[in-house]
Formats: structure tokens, sequence, C-alpha cells
């Protein structure tokens, strides 16, 4: 869903909770009710001030005209109900006043909160913006590659947190980057979001996987000089991560740097298995790396295979990190081999995210203690090139 439909539709959504759905039911039906109820009993029990409850009720899921109605309607139906008792059983002025004065309280506090609900609104959109513009949308099968993905932010209205990543098609191959920044907040996203911008230009540019890995590490600390230089403390800012490249010359291999992330899992009809190698500390900490200093060059990247049934699977520390209410973790890796086992099926992208994510959320009853991230992908089969046409001659034909 893109993103103008998805506002709108939130924007649909919203404006239906603000009173232009069917919200404007409950009171009527309370005032029906009420209504029945008086004109049946004796006029000894008398129920018609209980419609002071129908503007409230209004002004608690209702818009500000619907509260105003339903002030108005309550008032007139008051005065007709009382009327049609005899004298010394009507509720009189007094009730009239009550109810009048009820009215205009329902709809101030209408007013207040629909005020509340829009900017509310106005935010949460803004959010959405804010993670649409760090998180772009990828086209399907980008790169060459077939990919899922799904992000949770702990925080529902922030929608936005320190988890990244993104696709970058390149002269070179498809290089794909998944990372989780250290700590939260707005820090954090811009952290990210460095980082997104650095990977898209040196991702397409570089030939090398290993130099793109150089890259993202000195704009790592290009953006802790200038947030110091702003008066922020980010010196300890650092983010681990995943950097995988497919080489367009080998559709069976891929080449991974891992900056102190929990590896991919190779996810297949035959088992689940972690594609370790190319390990390095977390972007950040490059300058700690004995040699660095003085200019020696970093590990290349692990170059691991990948059968063309084998779909990657990452995610962040949301996800491995997870707990149920007895503290136990996530078992991820048990989950998918279940999976795995009873539907070979469940290795496609879209099938395997939606098992992770669901998996979580119910390990977790919704209580999400941290950013989570899963993303995954595999290669999609390469075009069966049309055979040859035959020779109606019978004999080979000449270009």
């Amino acid at each position: 869903m893109g993103l103008v439909t998805e506002m709108e539709y939130r924007g649909r959504r919203e404006r239906r909770f603000l009173g232009r759905g069917t919200a404007w039911l409950v009171p009527l039906v309370l005032l029906a009710a009420i209504v029945t109820v008086d004109l049946q009993t004796s006029e000894k029990l008398r129920v018609v001030s209980w419609i002071i409850l129908v503007p409230s009720i209004a002004a608690a899921i209702c818009g500000v005209g619907a509260t105003i109605t339903f002030a108005l309607l309550s008032l007139v139906t008051y005065v007709a109900v009382d009327a049609a008792f005899p004298e010394r059983y009507r509720a009189g002025a007094p009730d009239f006043v009550l109810l009048a004065l009820g009215g205009v309280l329902a709809v101030i506090a209408s007013v207040v909160r629909v005020r509340r609900e829009r900017r509310g609104v106005h935010m949460r959109n803004i959010a959405e913006t804010t993670r649409r513009t760090v998180l772009r949308p990828l086209p399907p099968n980008w790169g060459g590659l077939e990919h899922a993905g799904v992000y949770l932010a702990a925080d529902v209205d922030a929608r936005v947190g320190g988890d990244f990543y993104d696709i970058q098609p390149s002269p070179h191959g498809t290089r794909v980057l998944l990372g989780d920044v250290q700590g939260k907040g707005l820090g954090a996203v811009e952290t990210a979001a460095a980082l997104l911008g650095t990977f898209r230009e040196a991702a397409y540019h570089e030939p090398e996987l290993a130099t793109v890995a150089e890259r993202l590490e000195v704009r790592m600390s290009r953006h802790r000089g200038h947030t110091a230089a702003l008066g922020r403390y980010d010196g300890d800012r650092f983010a681990t991560a995943l950097l995988l490249g497919f080489p367009d010359d080998d559709p069976h291999t891929v080449e991974v740097i891992n900056f102190g992330h929990e590896p991919p899992l190779a996810v297949g009809p035959g088992g689940v298995r972690p594609l370790p190698g190319g390990e390095r500390l977390p972007i950040g900490f490059g300058d700690l790396v004995c040699g660095t200093r003085s200019g020696d060059p970093q590990p290349p990247a692990c170059r691991e295979r990948l059968d063309e049934d084998e779909t990657l699977l990452m995610v962040t520390d949301g996800v491995t990190e997870a707990r149920d209410s007895a503290g136990d973790f996530y078992a991820l890796l048990p989950e998918i081999t279940r999976a795995v086992c009873d539907d070979a099926g469940v290795t496609k992208p879209r099938r395997l995210v939606r098992l992770v994510r669901e998996g979580v959320l119910r390990h977790t009853r919704d209580r999400l203690g941290d950013d989570t991230t899963v993303f995954a992908m595999r290669r999609l089969p390469e075009p069966q090139s049309a055979p040859a046409p035959a020779s109606t001659t019978g004999r080979p034909s000449r270009s």
C-alpha cells in the first residue's frame, strides 16, 4: 500500500471515529430506550431526566455536529415526553435547565476531544511520513529479489525508531542492508537515516562490498562528529547491521558482512541454517580494530552458497530478545524449523515474514519491548531463454 493510499485510508478510519460512521446510533438507541421506559412505567417512576446521558454519550464517541444535534434533540424530546404526563407528575423546569446545562457542557467536551484527536492524527501522519522517508517503500521484485518485510515500532505512536533496511540495485549486483541503531528517539532515527543515505550511494557506485562497509564506518564517524559539534552527546552511538551482496555473475552466491548482528538464516525445504562469516565489530567501533588506524584494510566479505529455493531471513533484536511473561526468549530457529517441516511453502518471503511476525506478537502478547524488523528475500528465478525456431527446410538457417 503506497503512502498516499495508506494515509487516506487511515484518514477515513479516523473520520469514522470522529463521528461520521455509525457511532451516532449509540446515543440514538439510548434516547429511544429512555423514552420508551418512561412512557411504559407509571407516573410515580419517571426516568425522563436520564436523557441527560444522551448528549454526554454523544460527546464521548461522536463528532461536534452530532453532539449538538443530540443536545437539541434531547431538549425537544424531554419537553414532548414530559408534557404527555399530568401536571403533578411532570419533572418540570428544573430538570429542563439541568438538561440544557448538560448539553452545553457535552458540546464543549466534544470540541476539546475532537481537537485533541485531530492533533493526534496529524502527529501520527507526520511520524508515518518520517518512517516512509527513512524506510522508503520498495517496489516488488526490486533488484531481482522477491522480498517482504515488516517493521513494528515499540512505541506505537512514534511509528519509527532505530531499525532500518533497504535494497539497492547496482551495476555490480544487488546490495541489501539491515541494521539496528543503538538507543532510541530522534538520535537513533537520524543515525539510521545517515547510514541509509550513505548505503544507497556507496552500494550503487562501489564495485567491492567491503568498500561499501568502509563507507558506512566513515559515515558513522562523521555523523557522531557532527552531533558532537551541535552539543549533543552521541559519542557512543553505534549500529549492528548485516550487509549483503548478490553478485550478478554468480546466482548461487551471497556475500555477507556482519557488523555484530544476528547472522542471516537461509531457510529452504531442506531446513534452516545460519550464514556465519564476515564478522566485524558494530558500525562505529571500526577504529578499535587492531591495525585500522594504520590504514590496514578490513577483512573482505565472506562468500556463502545460497540455493535457488532458499530464502534469506534477517531480523533485529526485537525478535531475538522478545520475552514472554515468564521471561523466556522467543525461539526463532526452532519455530521456523518446525514450520518448514510442516509446510515447505512457508519458505516464501511473504509467508516467512508473516510467520515470524505473528510468532513474536503471540509470544509477547503484543507487548513489544523493542523495535522489531523482519525482512526476507530470495533471488527471482532467471528467465528461461526461448529455443531457436526450427528450420522449415531441415537445414540450419544462416544469420
